[in-house]
């Protein structure tokens, strides 16, 4: 039997995003499931669609940290793809079933280790003769950063640019849930990338600082001045391999005052280890306990407001004279939660994510091996983000 629709497994914001716009697509996916270890989670977001779109979508349950049971999933549900919108975590099992079962493979965020604050994609490209030989290919990051924020510079090397010298990627967040405290994504994985050293690539070398060492403040396109400070993102890591002629890459994410008051807070008294303690004869790790103190990030899309900004300022040569220019979306948190359910910051990236899977889908991205999303013509991927939801603008500088 020949395999049909697309299996998207995890529950989260981002997940619901890219299942509300995948079901706006069924003319490319045919049929789709929705899967995780919480099935109830996939009962509700099945609803949600069910009533707003008429389109029904299939749920299952499944633990992604077990291959053997991903394994059966995918053989009973015989994807021609798997979206995993999962924690990063599980980026490794995910892979590995998709290789023993012969489907293509989609995520958003490069693998982490659960008790290592590492940001690589070592292990994921490890597994690149593994997709050659089932005759599959991987796609890695298709999010935001990373994801469009590859395609813009993919998009810059292809069409606007005979030579790239300088890309700063610019992340703001301008939304206002009401709460002190409170992360726009999976509070472990925000604060652990947060609280790490920042890193940047200069001259053919990585420099590190110490945690939010280095501040500017820039002013984004339809928002205006924000304080941004320097962090390490895992796109960097690819995009050195793939932009040719590099000689600086930075990435920059905007945060309020109050957002690091708390932080350092937290960080002082040992609230983001990653190490377990014992706490009264039960050992715990701090920043997993802390995670059920805070608001769940899928409950702020009814309270949030504001807006997105993010892009890349990309400095270059084109025809022989400097060239200057910066590629950039704004979305709004409130149109976000209107269509999807879900506020800005899992619009930007499950958008993404469909968008990545119908073009894979399709074939018009289509490769045997594992890829980053800046490996391919940037074209299509721009052309979709105009029409499903996040359209970009450039400005010469």
């Amino acid at each position: 039997m020949s395999k049909k629709g697309i299996l998207i497994i995890g529950a989260g914001g981002v997940s619901r995003v890219a299942t509300v716009k995948s079901a706006m697509n069924m003319d490319t996916f045919e049929k789709i499931t929705l899967a995780s270890r919480t099935v109830s989670k996939c009962e509700s977001i099945a609803a949600d669609i069910l009533k707003n779109q008429g389109v029904k979508i299939d749920v299952a349950s499944v633990d992604a940290d077990n291959v053997d049971e991903l394994v059966k999933l995918i053989q009973k549900v015989n994807p021609k793809m798997v979206l995993n919108v999962a924690l990063p975590y599980q980026d490794l099992t995910i892979m590995d079933a998709c290789t023993k079962c012969g489907v293509d493979y989609v995520d958003t965020a490069n693998y982490e280790h659960p008790d290592e604050a590492k940001f690589e994609y070592k292990e994921q490209w490890a597994r690149d003769n593994k997709f050659k030989e089932a005759g599959i290919m991987g796609l890695l990051g298709s999010g935001f950063d990373p994801g469009v924020t590859g395609v813009f510079c993919a998009y810059a090397q292809q069409n606007l640019f005979d030579e790239i010298h300088t890309i700063d990627i610019m992340d703001c967040n301008a939304g206002d849930h009401g709460y002190k405290f409170a992360t726009n994504f999976n509070p472990e994985i925000n604060l652990r990338e947060v609280s790490a050293n920042g890193r940047y690539w200069e001259n053919g070398a990585w420099i590190e600082t110490t945690p939010l060492e280095i501040r500017v403040d820039h002013d984004y396109p339809e928002i205006g001045v924000k304080a941004s400070y320097l962090l390490y993102h895992e796109e960097l890591e690819s995009l050195v391999k793939n932009i040719k002629g590099l000689k600086r890459i930075r990435f920059f994410m905007t945060f309020g005052d109050s957002y690091i008051q708390h932080m350092n807070c937290l960080q002082n008294v040992g609230m983001l280890g990653i190490e377990p303690v014992m706490h009264k004869g039960v050992m715990i790790t701090p920043i997993e306990f802390l995670t059920t103190l805070l608001p769940d990030p899928g409950s702020l899309g009814p309270r949030t407001v504001g807006q997105t900004n993010i892009g890349c300022i990309i400095e270059g040569i084109k025809d022989g004279k400097p060239r200057k220019v910066y590629i950039y979306n704004v979305c709004d948190h409130q149109e976000c939660y209107k269509e999807t359910g879900a506020q800005a910051v899992s619009y930007t990236t499950g958008v993404p994510a469909m968008i990545g899977s119908k073009l894979l889908y399709k074939g018009i991205w289509k490769n045997k091996g594992v890829f980053n999303i800046e490996e391919f013509d940037a074209k299509p991927f721009m052309d979709e983000l105009m029409t499903q939801g996040l359209p970009w603008k450039i400005l010469e500088l």
